[in-house]
């Protein structure tokens, strides 16, 4: 396959951008669509020009590093598939392939597709810790937890902080991560010790990352790579205003 790429290039976070087009010929069609920027990219240094920057690590669709914009969409065409699980034959031989970094006022490129995702750390910091007893471990299963809540936890927990959520909303909200790193701990009660301080603190914070609102589009489950439920928002909205009666604690 001949692939025609036009790639958003940027030196840095205060210079101006511009798409630029490549060529990669004899793609393999087995190879993942980072395999492709990995050939791309070898090509470039051979030529002496500036390699592309990007994110990326595990390479297995688990740590969501690798996320950008495949033609307007995050990750590309499949349906909860990281950008690096994605291969070239979804893709045809020809195709123009338009690459850009997620785009968010509180996402700042630092070069190229790569951009500064601590928004997210500091919002998971600032939930704080879970009280734990000290001493031996108790048994798993004298902890008695009802499997919809076990399993609601999990699928929250499920999410991999890509960021997918906030560059397909219209508002770049983080909403939805937000609330599934909420859920994961609301849900167990192990989690419910510090949950009125926890859900006040994460949103807050939230808040002041310059994330914008929530307006019920729907568009971070559309796109999540785990089809994270935006019923976690539900949850943590209902969280956040019970610990605003009953917990009043900041």
């Amino acid at each position: 396959m001949d692939i025609v790429l036009k790639i958003w290039r940027q030196k840095d976070q205060d210079s101006t951008g511009r798409l630029e087009t490549y060529t990669v010929e004899e793609v393999n069609p087995d190879m993942s669509f980072l395999e492709m920027l990995d050939t791309l990219n070898h090509n470039l240094v051979k030529q002496g020009e500036r390699a592309i920057e990007f994110d990326h690590d595990c390479r297995e669709g688990i740590c969501g590093q690798c996320g950008m914009m495949i033609d307007g969409i995050a990750h590309g065409p499949l349906k909860h598939t990281t950008t690096c699980q994605l291969h070239m034959r979804s893709f045809c031989d020809g195709q123009t392939i338009q690459i850009e970094p997620f785009r968010a006022e509180a996402f700042p490129v630092i070069r190229d597709l790569k951009v500064d995702r601590s928004a997210f750390d500091r919002i998971i910091a600032s939930g704080g810790y879970v009280s734990v007893d000290t001493g031996q471990a108790p048994e798993a299963n004298s902890i008695p937890i009802a499997h919809h809540d076990a399993e609601a936890a999990f699928d929250a927990a499920a999410c991999i902080g890509c960021g997918a959520c906030v560059a397909s909303c219209k508002n770049a909200s983080a909403s939805l991560f937000t609330a599934a790193k909420i859920s994961q701990m609301t849900r167990l009660p192990q989690g419910r010790e510090e949950a009125g301080t926890r859900v006040t603190r994460m949103v807050r914070q939230m808040e002041s990352e310059d994330f914008g609102h929530c307006t019920n589009t729907e568009a971070c489950e559309v796109e999540c790579p785990q089809a994270i439920s935006v019923l976690h928002i539900a949850r943590m909205n209902y969280e956040y205003n019970r610990a605003g009666i009953f917990f009043n604690k900041a």
